[in-house]
């Protein structure tokens, strides 16, 4: 039998010491209801330690990378407070952190409102590199994220965003990239967090996917993530 805590506590002790592990199906193989299990546990862990769990983020959004990863339905991990950056992030913490430009909602009582933001993704894994399971264990490699000023629902369909890294533009895409459209994205949030028993919260927060792919996040740089018709958001990192 697969020992949960064992796995939960081996992917915090690779956050703790900022040090990447093996996947841990390569001692150890274990299916994705299992790897849901693992996350769990870990962010358990997390709330123990006093965090609030406060949204998900989204993953495999892209019809490619389910492809890739030969899944057919995206996956979720779960965000907490203290993974939202407010204006600057500290790396020093990070193994080989990532950033990717999103489309963040917030869910209200008979909707929804919209933003640009962007998601710092840093897998446990060693070269970030893993199977669905092992990602899923990982909280899909959440690590921090960060947004704009919300907006009143609009057709988010097909918004262009753009990703600068210190004034160079390093990624460009667009929220169709996103399921087709990003709100498809928010009702498969909706819709897996219900199935799990976690029913999504009014303010609740949930990061739609990546529009595009992440880049390498580095040290002393300044992030800007513009979306049309929706502003832009700024991260510096040290």
């Amino acid at each position: 039998m697969t020992d949960i805590a064992a796995l939960a506590q081996t992917l915090e002790s690779a956050v703790r010491d900022v040090r990447a592990v093996p996947k841990l199906t390569e001692t150890e193989p274990f299916d994705v209801a299992t790897a849901y299990e693992i996350q769990r546990a870990g962010i358990a862990r997390r709330e123990r330690r006093g965090e609030r769990r406060i949204g998900v983020k989204m993953g495999f959004t892209s019809r490619a990378k389910m492809i890739q990863m030969g899944v057919d339905d995206v996956i979720w991990g779960q965000l907490t407070d203290a993974m939202l950056v407010e204006s600057t992030l500290d790396l020093s913490g990070l193994i080989h952190p990532r950033v990717e430009p999103e489309i963040v909602f917030l869910l209200g009582r008979d909707g929804f409102k919209a933003a640009v933001g962007f998601e710092v993704l840093d897998s446990r894994y060693e070269d970030f590199k893993f199977t669905l399971p092992d990602v899923i264990a990982d909280n899909a490699s959440a690590a921090g994220f960060g947004f704009g000023a919300w907006h009143d629902p609009r057709d988010l369909s097909n918004v262009g965003l753009v990703m600068e890294i210190d004034g160079r533009v390093v990624q460009t895409g667009s929220s169709a990239a996103i399921l087709g459209d990003p709100v498809r994205s928010l009702r498969a949030a909706v819709r897996l967090a219900r199935d799990a028993g976690t029913p999504l919260e009014p303010g609740s927060i949930i990061l739609a996917g990546a529009a595009t792919a992440a880049v390498p996040l580095p040290k002393d740089a300044h992030v800007r993530v513009t979306g049309a018709g929706l502003g832009s958001v700024e991260v510096t990192t040290r």
